[in-house]
């Protein structure tokens, strides 16, 4: 409870607060009027006087003085135009960092993407025929080229592409599916609630770790619209485990021809094939991509029997966020024509960010090479200690303080992609005395260009499998100017 000398108190305070005029015309705010507009500047300075009104009413002592509110204002007005969506530096060592936006672009697809934002394009216009044509085929062709399919449609997003394939073969009827693939991933995102929101009837078959086709095959009935497989993506079932092989599940299908059954595969990541480098790119340093990774691949998906294949166009595949569907030319068709389609559908920056990225996988040996997302995963280790080491030097020769070291660690693909699958890395351990590392790592976010770090035994740990050539550079210098603050507050 306030008492009557603690609101006198409160009310002088009050009248020593300058009004928004007497504020504005202060040298050290005027100035301001160069580089913002004049409303803005009102804004933060009438926003500013609240804030300390607020303040004192609460019983704290807040800086009056027009030093301290002229910086204030001129913090609050640089805040304002800081970006909410903007680019950070990801020293986590998770490359398909789903908080940090998955995968970085090739060069390409930046290109491409710029290229149709900056003007027009034909995103729904047939060049040749000089009429409407249809933002769906862009992409067709080329996809069909690389998967096999027989067509081909992309949309915003691989969960809406679940939905919509469901919605539209197997509304009203059963979709079988095995009780170890009702997945559920980040966001919320349920199997059962996908399926039970697309009005399809969710037919749970075998257990948690062991599904047989026998369980598939006695669901079925003469309604049965789908059998669909769904990739555990962000985990693993292992040990005393069965499921079929997608091959049986086609073959199962088959039998029942005259329903017209749809295998439906829902893959997530969105590895589009495996590849081991020629003897001459092997000289070269070239990886491989995916050789030992534990994931289902688009091709494969096509050439083992799916009539319905699903997959990402970020994550592995390395390009923008989108959802791919391929399969059976008549069934892609449906899916087309379903009255849900248009809410699905891309625009043309993920269009021409997606063309540019799978226009790469013409060449097998040029995803390594071009898209970050593989050269990422498949930096060899000598590399990366490399990279640890010189960053090391370079933060030491900053901040002769700190107990820094590179060391030897893991990371993750991240994304949902891989998750039992560690990545050998190297790191750049960084300790500084008096300074908590919770703290630091706060005030590394909050910079110009943030730093995104992980804390381990006390330490900044920068991993350098996720840093971008400039990355390097640049962190060194926001980590010491970090300390300056700091030290300054």
């Amino acid at each position: 409870m306030i008492d009557d000398q603690d609101d006198n108190s409160i009310q002088d305070a009050m009248r020593h607060l300058p009004s928004v005029d007497a504020l504005l015309n202060q040298p050290a705010i005027a100035s301001l009027l160069d580089e913002f507009a004049r409303p803005e500047l009102l804004l933060c300075i009438r926003t500013v006087l609240e804030q300390r009104r607020a303040a004192l009413l609460a019983g704290d002592s807040p800086g009056l003085d027009t030093p301290a509110l002229s910086l204030d204002v001129r913090q609050m007005l640089y805040q304002r135009i800081q970006p909410n969506l903007r680019r950070v530096i990801n020293a986590t060592g998770v490359v398909l960092h789903t908080n940090l936006g998955r995968a970085p672009l090739a060069e390409e697809a930046i290109e491409a993407v710029n290229a149709v934002a900056a003007g027009y394009s034909n995103l729904e216009y047939d060049l040749s025929a000089g009429k409407r044509g249809s933002r769906y085929d862009h992409l067709r062709d080329l996809i069909r080229e690389l998967t096999g399919a027989e067509d081909a449609l992309v949309v915003n997003n691989n969960a809406a592409g679940t939905f919509l394939v469901l919605h539209a073969l197997a509304s009203g009827r059963p979709a079988i599916v095995s009780r170890g693939q009702l997945v559920e991933i980040g966001g919320s995102y349920r199997m059962p609630d996908i399926m039970a929101e697309a009005g399809c009837k969710m037919i749970e078959v075998g257990t948690t770790n062991r599904t047989h086709i026998a369980d598939y095959e006695r669901a079925i009935d003469e309604d049965t619209a789908v059998l669909l497989r769904v990739h555990t993506s962000n985990y693993r079932i292992e040990g005393f485990t069965t499921t079929p092989m997608l091959e049986e599940l086609a073959t199962l299908a088959r039998k029942y021809e005259r329903q017209n059954i749809a295998v439906v595969d829902d893959l997530g990541s969105g590895l589009m094939y495996r590849t081991r480098p020629s003897a001459d790119d092997a000289e070269d340093g070239a990886p491989s991509i995916g050789s030992d990774w534990d994931e289902p691949t688009v091709r494969h998906s096509i050439e083992a029997g799916a009539d319905v294949t699903l997959f990402s166009g970020d994550k592995l595949l390395g390009g923008p966020q989108a959802g791919v569907i391929v399969g059976r030319a008549d069934l892609i068709k449906r899916v087309r024509q379903n009255p849900m389609a248009r809410t699905f559908r891309p625009d043309k920056m993920t269009l021409a960010g997606l063309e540019a990225t799978l226009r790469l996988y013409r060449d097998p040996a040029a995803p390594a090479r071009r898209l970050p997302v593989h050269r990422m995963l498949a930096a060899p280790p000598a590399r990366l200690r490399e990279n640890a080491e010189r960053l090391a030097e370079n933060i030491a020769a900053l901040l002769p303080e700190a107990e820094i070291a590179a060391e030897q660690d893991e990371s993750y693909a991240g994304g949902g992609t891989l998750p039992a699958l560690p990545f050998d890395t190297w790191v750049t351990s960084v300790s500084l005395p008096d300074h908590a590392p919770n703290r630091l790592a706060s005030a590394l976010r909050s910079q110009a260009l943030p730093v995104i770090c992980r804390i381990s035994d006390e330490a900044l740990i920068f991993d350098t499998r996720t840093l971008f050539p400039d990355d390097m550079d640049q962190i060194p210098a926001i980590l010491a100017e970090t300390l300056r603050e700091l030290e300054g507050e």
